[in-house]
């Protein structure tokens, strides 16, 4: 990958700075471009990195005349440009379609015009089984990347889809540690409600794993483990030695009891990978006719893979999870 050019969107949020820090002082890639509508992250970027290998690109996935340009000569695009706030897609879902679905479009065919050699595309949890705006925003933009990488030859189109990153902006952690150092009670929605756990450098693994292993169509699932959100307010409070209040405030706009990171219909063709799961895309064509004799038998025998079935972390596990976290390390623990 020496010679090659890689292009992040969304890279100046949390995901595209951690791929950022993985590759800039490697020789890895020759160049890399940070493409995202926000002038002012950019230039933080750019005065906090001072480096020549990194290009920036102001533009909007929403808009192709935008990405288009910024697709030349790229032989990689890792795509994480996203809106993926739960609460701000239910009051604004159409923004949602504009960024998540029709921007990855617009992503994805800008990569074809310009034969780039792979896309990532990067989902969410709340893809499978959606019941709010982004993960239904999400849900369509895989099916988008999947119905576009049938039909390209140059271009080979691959998902990640992952759960909660921990630590990553406006997730729950910083959050909490935020409300325990201002002597706030935590707020909770639901002690009982779970969620997958994983780091940001483990998500940017599992992109890299779909970026090697990834054929037209694949989605890759990592296998993360999942905890409760009361037993996740309970480490912070242990780990920050702090005697804090928790007040449950009740579920918000969107939000499920539990997220599922594979369902039942993609489990009965995933493919076990160790750490990770590989579901291939369903290339059936739309002759609908012979599927009414030939339809599945074994569906209804798997389970999902999901946050209150996945391998289960005590407070002590998820604790043990948060100290693992490199944007904690400068902070008091108790």
């Amino acid at each position: 990958m020496k010679n090659n050019i890689l292009l992040i969107t969304g890279g100046t949020g949390s995901f595209g700075t951690a791929v950022l820090n993985r590759f800039l002082n490697t020789d890895h890639f020759k160049e890399i471009r940070i493409f995202s509508r926000d002038e002012k992250k950019q230039d933080d970027m750019r005065n906090f990195y001072k480096s020549d290998k990194i290009k920036y690109y102001i533009g909007d996935v929403r808009e192709y005349t935008s990405v288009e340009p910024a697709t030349r000569d790229v032989d990689f695009i890792f795509h994480a440009a996203a809106l993926k706030q739960v609460p701000s897609c239910e009051f604004f879902p159409m923004e949602a379609v504009k960024t998540n679905v029709i921007g990855t479009q617009n992503v994805i065919r800008a990569a074809a015009s310009n034969d780039v050699k792979k896309v990532i595309c990067l989902s969410t949890d709340k893809a499978a089984y959606p019941i709010n705006a982004m993960g239904i925003s999400k849900a369509m933009m895989e099916k988008v990347a999947i119905a576009e990488s049938r039909n390209l030859t140059k271009t080979t189109v691959c998902l990640t889809r992952y759960g909660n990153v921990m630590g990553s902006r406006g997730s729950v952690i910083p959050l909490f540690l935020s409300q325990i150092k201002a002597g706030q009670p935590i707020t909770i929605t639901d002690p009982e409600m779970s969620r997958f756990f994983m780091s940001l450098e483990e998500a940017v693994e599992l992109v890299l794993f779909a970026f090697e292993h990834g054929n037209a169509g694949d989605l890759f699932v990592n296998k993360a483990p999942a905890g409760k959100i009361g037993d996740l307010a309970e480490a912070m409070i242990e780990l920050y030695g702090k005697s804090t209040e928790i007040n449950i405030i009740g579920t918000r706009h969107g939000e499920k009891l539990y997220e599922t990171l594979c369902t039942r219909e993609e489990m009965l063709n995933a493919e076990d990978m160790g750490e990770f799961f590989r579901i291939p895309a369903d290339n059936r064509n739309l002759n609908y006719a012979k599927y009414f004799s030939e339809g599945e038998k074994d569906i209804s025998l798997i389970e999902d893979y999901h946050s209150h079935n996945a391998e289960q972390k005590s407070v002590k596990g998820i604790k043990d999870l948060i100290l693992k976290l490199s944007f904690l390390n400068d902070e008091q623990i108790g």
